[in-house]
Protein backbone atom coordinates (compact mmCIF):
# COMPACT_ATOMS: atom_id res chain seq x y z
CA UNK A 1 0.00 0.00 0.00
CA UNK A 2 1.26 3.54 -0.72
CA UNK A 3 1.07 4.63 2.92
CA UNK A 4 3.90 2.22 3.78
CA UNK A 5 6.47 4.04 1.63
CA UNK A 6 5.35 7.63 1.01
CA UNK A 7 4.48 10.67 3.16
CA UNK A 8 0.80 10.87 3.96
CA UNK A 9 -1.73 11.98 6.57
CA UNK A 10 -3.74 9.60 8.71
CA UNK A 11 -7.07 10.51 10.29
CA UNK A 12 -8.03 9.80 13.89
CA UNK A 13 -11.81 9.18 13.90
CA UNK A 14 -11.93 9.38 17.70
CA UNK A 15 -10.80 13.01 17.82
CA UNK A 16 -11.16 14.28 14.25
CA UNK A 17 -7.44 15.12 14.15
CA UNK A 18 -4.81 14.32 11.53
CA UNK A 19 -1.24 13.06 11.86
CA UNK A 20 1.58 13.34 9.31
CA UNK A 21 3.39 10.04 8.66
CA UNK A 22 6.78 10.00 6.93
CA UNK A 23 7.80 6.34 6.53
CA UNK A 24 10.45 7.13 3.91
CA UNK A 25 12.55 8.86 6.59
CA UNK A 26 13.58 5.54 8.05
CA UNK A 27 13.87 2.44 5.95
CA UNK A 28 14.55 0.34 9.01
CA UNK A 29 12.46 1.71 11.88
CA UNK A 30 13.61 -0.93 14.36
CA UNK A 31 17.01 0.60 15.14
CA UNK A 32 17.25 0.55 18.91
CA UNK A 33 20.69 1.35 20.28
CA UNK A 34 22.60 -1.52 21.83
CA UNK A 35 22.50 -0.69 25.52
CA UNK A 36 23.09 -2.77 28.58
CA UNK A 37 19.81 -4.04 30.08
CA UNK A 38 18.65 -2.13 33.13
CA UNK A 39 19.17 -4.58 36.00
CA UNK A 40 18.84 -2.03 38.78
CA UNK A 41 16.87 -3.42 41.71
CA UNK A 42 14.72 -1.33 44.02
CA UNK A 43 13.99 -2.44 47.59
CA UNK A 44 10.72 -4.20 48.33
CA UNK A 45 10.12 -1.56 51.01
CA UNK A 46 11.51 1.97 51.08
CA UNK A 47 11.31 3.72 54.47
CA UNK A 48 11.51 7.08 52.68
CA UNK A 49 8.67 6.36 50.22
CA UNK A 50 5.42 8.15 51.06
CA UNK A 51 3.41 5.40 49.31
CA UNK A 52 4.84 2.33 51.07
CA UNK A 53 2.72 0.71 53.82
CA UNK A 54 3.00 2.31 57.25
CA UNK A 55 4.97 5.33 56.05
CA UNK A 56 4.00 8.94 56.66
CA UNK A 57 2.91 11.00 53.67
CA UNK A 58 3.90 14.60 53.04
CA UNK A 59 0.55 15.82 54.34
CA UNK A 60 1.12 14.17 57.71
CA UNK A 61 -1.23 11.20 57.24
CA UNK A 62 0.21 7.72 57.78
CA UNK A 63 -0.54 4.90 55.34
CA UNK A 64 -2.12 1.75 56.76
CA UNK A 65 -0.20 -1.53 56.60
CA UNK A 66 -2.05 -2.43 53.41
CA UNK A 67 -1.48 -5.86 51.85
CA UNK A 68 -2.77 -5.47 48.27
CA UNK A 69 -4.18 -2.15 46.97
CA UNK A 70 -4.68 1.16 48.73
CA UNK A 71 -6.50 4.34 47.69
CA UNK A 72 -6.50 7.78 49.31
CA UNK A 73 -7.41 11.35 48.42
CA UNK A 74 -4.37 13.12 46.97
CA UNK A 75 -2.60 15.26 49.55
CA UNK A 76 -1.76 17.75 46.78
CA UNK A 77 -4.93 17.54 44.72
CA UNK A 78 -5.20 19.51 41.48
CA UNK A 79 -8.95 19.87 42.07
CA UNK A 80 -11.02 20.73 45.12
CA UNK A 81 -14.50 19.37 45.91
CA UNK A 82 -15.98 22.78 46.64
CA UNK A 83 -15.52 25.92 44.56
CA UNK A 84 -18.82 27.59 45.43
CA UNK A 85 -19.02 31.34 45.55
CA UNK A 86 -16.60 31.92 42.73
CA UNK A 87 -17.77 34.32 40.06
CA UNK A 88 -16.04 34.94 36.75
CA UNK A 89 -16.81 37.81 34.39
CA UNK A 90 -18.87 37.12 31.27
CA UNK A 91 -16.13 37.67 28.70
CA UNK A 92 -15.94 36.26 25.17
CA UNK A 93 -12.14 36.50 25.06
CA UNK A 94 -10.97 35.97 28.64
CA UNK A 95 -13.39 33.19 29.40
CA UNK A 96 -13.19 31.08 32.57
CA UNK A 97 -15.48 29.05 34.77
CA UNK A 98 -15.10 27.22 38.10
CA UNK A 99 -14.06 23.55 38.07
CA UNK A 100 -14.46 21.22 41.02
CA UNK A 101 -13.42 17.64 41.49
CA UNK A 102 -11.78 14.90 43.52
CA UNK A 103 -8.26 13.56 43.02
CA UNK A 104 -7.26 10.18 44.39
CA UNK A 105 -4.11 8.07 44.35
CA UNK A 106 -4.21 4.28 43.95
CA UNK A 107 -1.28 2.16 45.10
CA UNK A 108 -1.24 -0.99 42.97
CA UNK A 109 0.84 -3.03 45.41
CA UNK A 110 2.53 -2.70 48.81
CA UNK A 111 5.75 -3.76 47.07
CA UNK A 112 7.89 -0.75 46.20
CA UNK A 113 9.82 -2.69 43.54
CA UNK A 114 6.94 -3.97 41.41
CA UNK A 115 5.09 -2.73 38.34
CA UNK A 116 2.07 -4.12 36.51
CA UNK A 117 4.52 -6.02 34.29
CA UNK A 118 5.94 -7.85 37.32
CA UNK A 119 2.67 -8.43 39.17
CA UNK A 120 0.56 -11.58 39.05
CA UNK A 121 -2.82 -11.80 37.37
CA UNK A 122 -4.51 -12.05 40.76
CA UNK A 123 -2.73 -8.95 42.03
CA UNK A 124 -3.59 -6.99 38.90
CA UNK A 125 -7.25 -8.04 39.06
CA UNK A 126 -7.41 -6.29 42.44
CA UNK A 127 -6.23 -3.09 40.75
CA UNK A 128 -8.94 -3.44 38.10
CA UNK A 129 -11.59 -4.10 40.76
CA UNK A 130 -10.51 -1.02 42.70
CA UNK A 131 -10.72 1.07 39.53
CA UNK A 132 -14.28 -0.20 39.05
CA UNK A 133 -15.38 0.53 42.61
CA UNK A 134 -13.83 4.02 42.48
CA UNK A 135 -15.44 4.71 39.10
CA UNK A 136 -18.83 3.72 40.44
CA UNK A 137 -18.49 5.63 43.71
CA UNK A 138 -17.11 8.83 42.24
CA UNK A 139 -19.30 8.75 39.14
CA UNK A 140 -22.43 8.48 41.28
CA UNK A 141 -21.66 11.69 43.17
CA UNK A 142 -23.47 14.90 42.34
CA UNK A 143 -21.26 17.26 40.44
CA UNK A 144 -19.03 14.60 38.87
CA UNK A 145 -19.35 14.44 35.09
CA UNK A 146 -16.30 12.35 34.28
CA UNK A 147 -13.91 9.94 36.00
CA UNK A 148 -10.43 9.84 34.49
CA UNK A 149 -8.25 6.91 35.58
CA UNK A 150 -4.61 7.06 34.55
CA UNK A 151 -1.02 6.06 35.33
CA UNK A 152 2.19 7.96 34.70
CA UNK A 153 5.12 5.58 34.75
CA UNK A 154 8.70 6.80 34.84
CA UNK A 155 10.29 10.09 35.83
CA UNK A 156 10.36 11.33 32.23
CA UNK A 157 6.56 11.12 32.25
CA UNK A 158 6.36 13.29 35.34
CA UNK A 159 5.99 10.46 37.84
CA UNK A 160 7.29 11.72 41.19
CA UNK A 161 7.53 8.31 42.87
CA UNK A 162 8.55 4.89 41.46
CA UNK A 163 6.19 3.02 43.79
CA UNK A 164 3.57 1.33 41.54
CA UNK A 165 0.59 3.65 41.56
CA UNK A 166 -1.90 5.56 39.44
CA UNK A 167 -4.38 8.36 39.86
CA UNK A 168 -8.07 9.13 39.47
CA UNK A 169 -9.37 12.62 38.77
CA UNK A 170 -13.14 13.00 38.97
CA UNK A 171 -14.15 16.28 37.34
CA UNK A 172 -17.32 18.34 37.19
CA UNK A 173 -17.07 18.77 33.43
CA UNK A 174 -16.06 16.25 30.79
CA UNK A 175 -12.40 16.94 29.89
CA UNK A 176 -11.53 18.07 26.38
CA UNK A 177 -10.27 14.80 24.88
CA UNK A 178 -13.01 12.51 26.28
CA UNK A 179 -15.50 15.18 25.19
CA UNK A 180 -14.13 15.01 21.63
CA UNK A 181 -14.32 11.22 21.69
CA UNK A 182 -17.92 11.43 22.92
CA UNK A 183 -18.90 13.70 20.03
CA UNK A 184 -17.08 11.66 17.39
CA UNK A 185 -18.52 8.34 18.58
CA UNK A 186 -22.01 9.81 18.80
CA UNK A 187 -21.73 11.22 15.27
CA UNK A 188 -20.57 7.86 13.93
CA UNK A 189 -23.40 5.99 15.66
CA UNK A 190 -25.95 8.47 14.32
CA UNK A 191 -24.59 8.33 10.79
CA UNK A 192 -23.66 4.65 10.47
CA UNK A 193 -26.00 3.01 12.96
CA UNK A 194 -23.16 1.16 14.66
CA UNK A 195 -20.39 1.75 17.19
CA UNK A 196 -17.25 3.43 15.85
CA UNK A 197 -14.82 1.28 17.83
CA UNK A 198 -16.75 -1.94 17.24
CA UNK A 199 -16.43 -1.24 13.50
CA UNK A 200 -12.79 -0.26 13.84
CA UNK A 201 -11.94 -3.39 15.84
CA UNK A 202 -13.55 -5.62 13.21
CA UNK A 203 -11.40 -3.96 10.56
CA UNK A 204 -8.21 -4.34 12.58
CA UNK A 205 -8.91 -8.00 13.36
CA UNK A 206 -9.56 -8.67 9.68
CA UNK A 207 -6.32 -7.01 8.55
CA UNK A 208 -4.21 -8.23 11.47
CA UNK A 209 -1.00 -6.28 10.84
CA UNK A 210 -1.51 -3.74 13.62
CA UNK A 211 -2.56 -6.33 16.23
CA UNK A 212 0.00 -6.85 18.99
CA UNK A 213 -1.82 -9.65 20.84
CA UNK A 214 -5.30 -10.64 21.96
CA UNK A 215 -7.09 -12.78 24.50
CA UNK A 216 -10.71 -13.86 24.89
CA UNK A 217 -11.95 -10.40 25.94
CA UNK A 218 -9.41 -7.78 24.80
CA UNK A 219 -7.31 -6.83 21.79
CA UNK A 220 -4.09 -4.82 22.04
CA UNK A 221 -3.22 -2.98 18.84
CA UNK A 222 -1.25 -0.04 17.52
CA UNK A 223 -3.93 2.31 16.17
CA UNK A 224 -3.70 3.28 12.50
CA UNK A 225 -3.44 6.95 13.57
CA UNK A 226 -0.87 6.40 16.36
CA UNK A 227 1.24 9.44 17.30
CA UNK A 228 3.70 8.07 19.86
CA UNK A 229 6.42 5.62 18.73
CA UNK A 230 4.93 2.48 20.31
CA UNK A 231 1.46 3.72 21.18
CA UNK A 232 -1.09 0.99 21.93
CA UNK A 233 -4.85 0.84 22.39
CA UNK A 234 -6.45 -1.94 24.41
CA UNK A 235 -10.04 -2.54 23.31
CA UNK A 236 -12.70 -4.87 24.73
CA UNK A 237 -14.17 -7.19 22.12
CA UNK A 238 -17.64 -6.65 23.56
CA UNK A 239 -19.37 -3.30 23.35
CA UNK A 240 -19.05 -1.91 26.87
CA UNK A 241 -19.34 1.76 27.76
CA UNK A 242 -17.33 1.64 30.97
CA UNK A 243 -15.22 -0.50 33.28
CA UNK A 244 -18.31 -0.98 35.40
CA UNK A 245 -19.85 -3.33 32.83
CA UNK A 246 -17.12 -5.95 33.12
CA UNK A 247 -17.72 -9.32 34.76
CA UNK A 248 -15.23 -11.57 36.54
CA UNK A 249 -14.01 -13.10 33.27
CA UNK A 250 -13.38 -9.81 31.51
CA UNK A 251 -11.72 -8.33 34.60
CA UNK A 252 -9.26 -11.20 34.59
CA UNK A 253 -8.67 -10.82 30.87
CA UNK A 254 -8.02 -7.09 31.27
CA UNK A 255 -5.44 -7.86 33.96
CA UNK A 256 -3.86 -10.41 31.61
CA UNK A 257 -3.67 -7.84 28.77
CA UNK A 258 -2.11 -5.18 30.99
CA UNK A 259 0.58 -7.56 32.25
CA UNK A 260 1.40 -8.87 28.77
CA UNK A 261 1.68 -5.38 27.33
CA UNK A 262 3.79 -4.23 30.28
CA UNK A 263 6.21 -7.12 29.76
CA UNK A 264 6.51 -6.37 26.05
CA UNK A 265 7.19 -2.70 26.78
CA UNK A 266 9.94 -3.53 29.29
CA UNK A 267 11.44 -6.07 26.89
CA UNK A 268 11.49 -3.54 24.04
CA UNK A 269 14.59 -1.74 25.31
CA UNK A 270 15.38 -3.87 28.37
CA UNK A 271 14.39 -1.14 30.78
CA UNK A 272 11.55 -0.10 33.06
CA UNK A 273 9.53 1.33 30.19
CA UNK A 274 7.92 4.76 30.75
CA UNK A 275 4.46 5.69 29.52
CA UNK A 276 1.27 7.54 30.29
CA UNK A 277 -1.73 5.24 30.30
CA UNK A 278 -5.41 5.94 30.84
CA UNK A 279 -8.88 4.59 30.23
CA UNK A 280 -11.47 6.55 28.28
CA UNK A 281 -15.03 5.60 29.08
CA UNK A 282 -18.54 7.02 29.15
CA UNK A 283 -19.12 10.26 31.08
CA UNK A 284 -20.98 10.07 34.38
CA UNK A 285 -23.15 13.07 33.58
CA UNK A 286 -26.47 11.26 34.05
CA UNK A 287 -27.09 10.84 30.32
CA UNK A 288 -27.28 7.66 28.27
CA UNK A 289 -24.17 7.06 26.18
CA UNK A 290 -24.88 4.20 23.77
CA UNK A 291 -22.08 5.50 21.53
CA UNK A 292 -19.34 4.82 24.05
CA UNK A 293 -16.95 1.87 23.75
CA UNK A 294 -14.37 2.08 26.54
CA UNK A 295 -10.69 1.65 25.76
CA UNK A 296 -7.19 2.17 27.13
CA UNK A 297 -4.55 4.45 25.60
CA UNK A 298 -0.85 3.82 26.23
CA UNK A 299 1.45 6.68 25.19
CA UNK A 300 5.17 5.82 25.54
CA UNK A 301 7.87 8.38 24.62
CA UNK A 302 10.84 6.08 23.90
CA UNK A 303 11.80 6.19 20.23
CA UNK A 304 15.02 4.29 19.52
CA UNK A 305 16.34 3.13 22.88
CA UNK A 306 16.03 3.77 26.58
CA UNK A 307 17.83 7.07 26.07
CA UNK A 308 16.30 8.35 22.82
CA UNK A 309 12.86 9.90 23.27
CA UNK A 310 10.24 11.54 21.14
CA UNK A 311 9.10 15.05 21.98
CA UNK A 312 6.46 17.22 20.38
CA UNK A 313 8.57 20.08 19.00
CA UNK A 314 8.79 22.32 15.93
CA UNK A 315 6.28 21.32 13.28
CA UNK A 316 4.46 19.05 15.73
CA UNK A 317 3.82 21.90 18.18
CA UNK A 318 2.92 24.38 15.46
CA UNK A 319 1.39 22.22 12.73
CA UNK A 320 0.34 18.66 13.55
CA UNK A 321 1.83 15.51 15.09
CA UNK A 322 4.32 13.65 12.87
CA UNK A 323 5.91 10.21 13.06
CA UNK A 324 8.42 8.21 11.03
CA UNK A 325 7.78 4.73 12.42
CA UNK A 326 4.48 3.55 11.00
CA UNK A 327 1.83 1.89 13.13
CA UNK A 328 2.41 -1.32 11.18
CA UNK A 329 6.14 -1.43 11.95
CA UNK A 330 5.57 -0.58 15.61
CA UNK A 331 2.99 -3.36 15.94
CA UNK A 332 5.33 -5.87 14.32
CA UNK A 333 8.16 -4.92 16.68
CA UNK A 334 5.93 -5.30 19.75
CA UNK A 335 4.30 -8.47 18.46
CA UNK A 336 7.65 -10.24 18.05
CA UNK A 337 8.77 -9.61 21.63
CA UNK A 338 8.75 -12.31 24.27
CA UNK A 339 6.04 -12.40 26.93
CA UNK A 340 8.61 -13.47 29.51
CA UNK A 341 10.07 -10.43 31.24
CA UNK A 342 13.74 -9.94 30.40
CA UNK A 343 14.69 -9.96 34.10
CA UNK A 344 12.94 -13.32 34.52
CA UNK A 345 14.60 -14.74 31.40
CA UNK A 346 18.04 -13.80 32.71
CA UNK A 347 17.39 -15.34 36.12
CA UNK A 348 15.95 -18.58 34.72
Amino acid sequence: MPFKEHPHRRFNPLTGEWILVSPHRTKRPWQGQQEEPDRSVMPKFDPGCYLCPGNERAGGERNPEYSDTFVFTNDFAALLPEVSGLEFPDDDLLRAEPESGICRVICFSPRHDLSIARMSREQTVKVVELWISEFRELGAQDGVGYVQIFENRGSIMGCSNPHPHGQIWATRSVPMIPSLETERQADYLAGKGECLLCSYLKRELAEGERIVFQNDSFVALVPFWAVWPFEVMVLPREHMASLGEMNARTRGDLADAMIRLGIRYDNLFKTSFPYSMGVHQAPTDGRAHPEWHFHFHYYPPLLRSASVRKFMVGFEMLGMPQRDITAEHAAAALRELSEIHYLDEESA
